[in-house]
């Protein structure tokens, strides 16, 4: 009886481990768990009020998207498929020492990727095609993503081939060398679609060992979800009825944000290490906490800001309301407040997930 036991209690944890979590589950079971941070309830209020205010003078809606000029319109025949293949290279952008010295026509960081990206279609590349950039090769790849001073190249571009051949082939393999393939197998639901990215293109699968679970960031699958309901301004190829399931992007900026409004506060072990430009490995547990605990805030926010709006501007369609829009806002507010937040240090992972 005491082996059988044994090996129940070992099955059931052996199926525990094998299931993971989503990602506001695993935000939720992160900060219930975190030793190098804590999460405070009066800094989410004035996060709160920072959304509030965002949405009720329309600084906050999904507009905001296509309005930048370095975005597709929803109009271009290759919009999804361009959304595709920057999500898939939108990650790392800072170098040791100077983390804004890669630009591409005077762009940095996320943009200088989307500068990279039209300027090779300007120049004939057919890089949105995976035909193109399945089999595409190092020194191709180089030049596309050549930096104005001519010295300081795009981090990981190892890393950046191998997920553009990962993706490219299973594209052509699978799906008819069309992203908008995959999404109209998931049917409207953003839950399936961000389900269907993992399972089907590995360099998505933003995932860690934490506290007993297996949990999931999931930053670029769900800005990639995010991405095409902007850019369709939830229409069409970007219609989802789950939309509100997906959460923000963790990432290494947005933090900053968060520790600059009081809503997220790190222990001086955590923010010593931080200080001194530390590089963290993917998975670390300190860098799983301060993404984990970042998906927590973004949802707690959502989730009273919404209830704020119900209660007292019932006016207000609710519905373009969710994580990704706050996410976006927080995300536009560090780079414009960029000096004024430079007092915050952000982790540094060198990772292909955000």
């Amino acid at each position: 009886m005491r082996g059988a036991s044994l090996i129940k209690r070992t099955l059931s944890k052996i199926s525990k481990m094998s299931t993971t979590l989503n990602p506001r589950e695993s935000g939720e079971h992160i900060v219930r768990h975190a030793k190098y941070l804590k999460v405070l309830p009066s800094g989410i209020e004035r996060l709160v009020e920072e959304i509030v205010s965002g949405v009720l003078d329309k600084r906050i809606a999904v507009a905001n998207f296509s309005q930048h000029e370095l975005h597709p319109s929803p109009n271009d025949d290759y919009a999804a498929n361009w959304i595709f293949i920057v999500d898939t290279l939108n990650f790392c952008f800072w170098t040791p020492h100077n983390y804004t010295k890669y630009k591409v026509n005077g762009y940095t960081g996320y943009f200088a990727l989307c500068a990279a990206i039209n300027r090779a279609m300007k120049d004939g590349l057919d890089i949105t095609n995976p035909e193109f950039y399945a089999k595409i090769d190092l020194a191709t790849l180089e030049k596309i993503f050549r930096p104005d001073d001519a010295t300081t190249q795009i981090p990981l571009l190892e890393k950046r081939l191998e997920c553009l051949h990962q993706v490219g082939e299973c594209l052509l393999t699978k799906w008819q060398g069309r992203f908008e393939n995959v999404v109209k197998e998931a049917n409207n639901s953003a839950v399936k679609l961000l389900q269907l990215i993992v399972d089907e293109f590995p360099c998505f699968r933003d995932q860690a060992e934490f506290a007993g679970e297996r949990v999931s960031i999931l930053k670029r699958a769900q800005i990639l979800v995010g991405d095409l309901w902007s850019c369709y301004c939830g229409e069409g190829l970007g219609y989802f009825e789950d939309i509100e399931k997906v959460t923000m992007f963790a990432d290494y900026r947005v933090p900053q944000v968060l520790v600059h409004f009081g809503s997220l506060e790190y222990t001086p072990e955590l923010l010593e290490l931080l200080k001194k430009d530390t590089i963290l490995q993917n998975g670390d547990a300190m860098e799983v906490e301060i993404r984990g605990a970042s998906i927590y805030i973004i949802e707690e926010v959502k989730d009273a800001v919404l209830t704020i709006l119900k209660e007292k501007h019932p006016e207000v369609d609710t519905r373009s309301v969710n994580s990704i829009l706050i996410d976006q806002y927080l995300w536009d507010y560090r780079r414009e407040h960029a000096a004024e937040l430079e007092y915050i240090p952000f982790h540094k992972v060198l990772s292909i997930y955000y």
